[in-house]
């Protein structure tokens, strides 16, 4: 198992899953998974201050953003080429303990009747294998078309079709965060 400022990556040993998260001593799979949420609910679990980390999850990358420590403006990280399970979670929780972020948000894909479909399914199942790695909250978030409008927006800016394959996800990953930025400082007005 490495470090994970240099890569580390998450292994199985003994029937549990070990992570790195910021210094040489592994540590186990919690019992008590993370909380998984509708950002709403979420909302009233997390601190007051502290970056979150915006997931587009895709079947071959991972799209993550990151937003400054007051919530106001979410920004494009990084394209994570999918491998396995482990190593992208050891990755996300890398970029998260790094940022010192204090939640991840995620993106769910839902229809647009409002349905779940299988896309939908595999992001809650993916929320609830990367909840048994952390103790960061998992807050849920429609992401009905951002991808689309990101490629309009990339195309708009003349971002050339090689170079919007490149950054489509992690701008999607930015654009979820940012909407869910926009809407807990919504929720931070009302009370």
């Amino acid at each position: 198992m490495s470090h994970p400022q240099r890569g580390g990556l998450a292994s199985r040993r003994g029937g549990a899953l070990l992570r790195m998260v910021g210094g040489p001593a592994p540590c186990y799979a919690s019992p008590m998974p993370a909380l998984i949420l509708p950002l709403t609910e979420a909302a009233a679990h997390l601190p007051t201050r502290g970056a979150l980390i915006g997931l587009d999850l895709g079947t071959k990358t991972i799209g993550v953003a990151a937003s400054d420590p007051d919530r106001r403006l979410a920004a494009a990280v990084e394209t994570i080429a999918r491998k396995t399970f482990s190593a992208d979670a050891a990755r996300l929780i890398a970029l998260a303990a790094e940022r010192q972020a204090v939640a991840f948000v995620l993106g769910l894909p839902i229809n647009m009747d409002g349905s779940e479909g299988p896309r939908a399914q595999a992001t809650r199942a993916f929320a609830r294998n990367i909840a048994r790695l952390t103790e960061l909250p998992i807050a849920l978030w429609d992401e009905r078309l951002s991808t689309a409008a990101v490629e309009r927006e990339l195309i708009a800016a003349n971002v050339t079709r090689a170079r919007r394959a490149r950054v489509i996800d992690q701008h999607a990953a930015a654009y979820i965060l940012q909407g869910a930025l926009d809407r807990l400082a919504c929720g931070a007005l009302a009370h």
